[in-house]
């Protein structure tokens, strides 16, 4: 009853962006923090539109239906929320404080982490503060590991389409390669770039495109449908 309630309390408060504003926890404060959408209603839009999952169904059944035959069981009824909700709990537990936010879309977990902790600009390389927060990341996922990893890099928009699609692949790439050295199975993870084309801030200003600079880990359950 608690997951049902937490569920509908995200869709609603999703739904009324636009026009109004929800409360949330500042991940770097853990103080309750108003989401101003009439500041500019676009940015909350275009949040809740890059919010989750990226990659299409059909490859994302690929990939389970791989990850089963090589011999990871499928979670299946009451069980799959029950395992994302104890894993939910584990994330937000090593994670906070990290300025890393943990959200929870139906049995979906997104990871956001802002460019402040991943790189700088123009980069690809890992900062030294994002090893500390990739390690309590894999140490979840290798706890848990009946799901599958989207590793997506964003940008923001400084420089052309063309190479910030490159980049944020790039920056994909050097997150999933860390998790597999700290032991995440590299058939559990995709790697994905979508350059500057989901922004969650405003790239006008420095700390705009400082939060769109990101990469968004979304971990989706062993599901078979």
């Amino acid at each position: 009853m608690r997951t049902a309630f937490r569920r509908v309390t995200l869709l609603i408060c999703g739904a009324s962006l636009v026009a109004s504003a929800c409360t949330t926890i500042d991940p770097y404060t853990r103080e309750e923090r108003a989401a101003r959408a009439q500041r500019q209603a676009w940015i909350g839009a275009a949040a809740g539109a890059a919010a989750g999952l990226i990659t299409g169904d059909n490859s994302m059944e690929r990939k389970k239906r791989a990850l089963v035959g090589a011999g990871l069981g499928a979670l299946a009824g009451a069980a799959v929320g029950s395992y994302m909700d104890r894993q939910e709990a584990r994330l937000r537990q090593e994670l906070e404080r990290t300025g890393v936010s943990v959200t929870r879309i139906g049995d979906n977990i997104t990871l956001n982490m802002p460019g402040n902790i991943t790189f700088a600009t123009d980069s690809a390389d890992l900062s030294a503060s994002f090893y500390d927060v990739l390690n309590s990341v894999a140490l979840v996922l290798n706890e848990f590991n009946q799901t599958v990893i989207e590793v997506a890099g964003h940008t923001d928009s400084t420089g052309s389409e063309e190479y910030n699609q490159r980049l944020s692949e790039r920056r994909a790439a050097s997150v999933a390669a860390y998790l597999r050295t700290r032991g995440v199975r590299a058939d559990r993870i995709i790697e994905v770039g979508v350059g500057e084309s989901r922004p969650i801030a405003s790239n006008d200003t420095p700390e705009g495109r400082q939060q769109n600079r990101r990469v968004e880990l979304t971990i989706v359950p062993l599901t078979l449908s």
